[in-house]
Order: structure tokens, then C-alpha cells, then sequence
């Protein structure tokens, strides 16, 4: 029993380490347009946490996973902020193992939520900072 709680305890702390070192990597690639927008990765992680165990097995779209997705939408309002927050969320796309890319570019759809790309590590994101969402 113990050998099970010490590997549920173990598994925890790896999802929160990975969390951690996808928060730091968006907000290296974020750095030069922290002075464009109020946005920032460590905005976009936090507000898409409860949807990584979704897009890692798929399964029930958790509420708090689509309440994040639709804050994150309501949060991009200026170009500078949808720049950052495409950017934040094609490194999330690369940068967190195990991610299914066909869960990750269905996700707004799925949340009532309507962007311009689909979120991918081959979207080019200057392609969409102008467009309202």
C-alpha cells in the first residue's frame, strides 16, 4: 500500500515538475514581448493547466480545463497578447511530451471557443496577431 502511495506521490511531482519547466520555457520564448502586451506565458500555463492530463489521454474535456481556454481567449485582447499567447502555446505544443496535437488543435473548438490557428508547432503565429478573436 505504502509502495503504492510513494508512486502516485512520485507521479504528481513529475507532472508538477514538467508543469514548472513548460511555465520557465514559455517565458524565455516570451521575453521580448513581455513590453508588447500585459500577457504572459506564465498566464497562458496557468489558465491551461487543468487541460494537460486531457490532451495527454483524452477522455471527459474537464470544465475547468475550457473555463481556462475561454480565459485565456477573453485575456488576448490587444495584437501583442494573441501574438504572445500563440507563441506560448505552439512552444506548450513541442515542449510538453506526450501531447496528442489532433486534442491540442481541437481544443478551442470543443471549449465554444473560436481562434484562427490551429494551436500546432508549425503554426506561424505572425500570420494571426491581427485578427480578433
Amino acid at each position: 500500500m505504502a509502495a503504492a502511495a510513494n508512486s502516485s506521490s512520485s507521479s504528481s511531482s513529475s507532472v508538477v515538475f514538467k508543469m514548472v519547466c513548460v511555465v520557465l520555457a514559455c517565458m524565455v520564448v516570451a521575453a521580448p514581448y513581455a513590453a508588447e502586451g500585459a500577457l504572459s506565458c506564465g498566464t497562458v500555463a496557468s489558465k491551461l493547466a487543468p487541460c494537460i492530463n486531457y490532451l495527454k489521454v483524452g477522455g471527459a474535456l474537464p470544465k475547468t480545463c475550457c473555463d481556462g481556454v475561454k480565459g485565456l481567449k477573453a485575456a488576448a485582447q490587444t495584437p501583442a497578447d494573441r501574438k504572445t499567447a500563440c507563441g506560448c502555446l505552439k512552444s506548450a505544443a513541442s515542449g510538453i511530451a506526450g501531447i496528442n496535437l489532433g486534442l491540442a488543435g481541437s481544443l478551442p473548438g470543443k471549449c465554444g471557443v473560436s481562434i484562427p490557428y490551429k494551436i500546432s508547432p508549425s503554426t506561424d503565429c505572425s500570420k494571426y496577431i491581427s485578427y480578433v478573436y
